[in-house]
């Protein structure tokens, strides 16, 4: 399973970091997530300069793709040229986005009539592109998916680990990270979230 994280100049670090991470907890499995960009260093909302992975074009090539989000989103999702690189196929590939990235897959004519969820800042820009915006952290429809919220990366995570592995798969990789003292209890939640939305039972 080879997994795109889009990540752009302005990224923000939970979505790119945290749901990557996650994913890589898989590698037993031949998974790999990689930090997949359009220039070779890319900066993050906070000055954490990172080289990519991957070029963007391994967009295109991935089973699994998540576009995270950052405070350079809008300008992007207003670049055709840029916008055109991106190529994603629902049919053979899981595509999710966090937040802001929620307006690229808007932009990208992907999400349908599928309410979508993004960050409250985000929200007034996804609905003008003509998304029905949902006031949940987690929501899925097929092979794509949306999260709000930055610690909702870890959703967006579970959410392909479930679709490409198994539930079970996707609950030994969240026990791993999940804090301990608390690891039933966060993993059940995970869990939960995201069965609700595949219409499935968490246990």
């Amino acid at each position: 399973m080879q997994i795109a994280v889009l990540t752009f100049d302005g990224f923000n670090e939970l979505d790119s970091f945290v749901a990557g991470s996650i994913l890589n907890r898989m590698k037993a499995k031949n998974w790999a997530a990689y930090i997949t960009s359009p220039t070779p260093e890319v900066t993050s909302m906070n000055g954490v300069v990172v080289q990519r992975q991957r070029p963007l074009d391994f967009a295109s090539e991935a089973d699994a793709v998540i576009i995270g989000s950052g405070i350079r989103t809008r300008e992007i999702a207003a670049d055709p040229a840029m916008l055109s690189r991106i190529v994603l196929d629902p049919s053979r590939q899981l595509i999710g986005a966090q937040c802001s990235g929620t307006l690229i897959l808007a932009k990208l004519g992907l999400i349908g009539d599928l309410p979508a969820c993004t960050d409250l800042t985000t929200k007034p820009w996804v609905i003008e592109a003509g998304v029905r915006v949902a006031d949940l952290p987690f929501a899925s429809r097929g092979a794509i998916a949306t999260a709000g919220g930055c610690m909702a990366s870890a959703y967006l995570a579970t959410w392909v680990m479930w679709r490409a592995a198994g539930r079970e798969a996707a609950r030994k990789a969240l026990h791993y990270v999940a804090p301990v003292g608390e690891k039933e209890a966060w993993v059940e939640h995970a869990l939960g979230v995201v069965a609700q939305s595949l219409g499935e039972s968490a246990g």
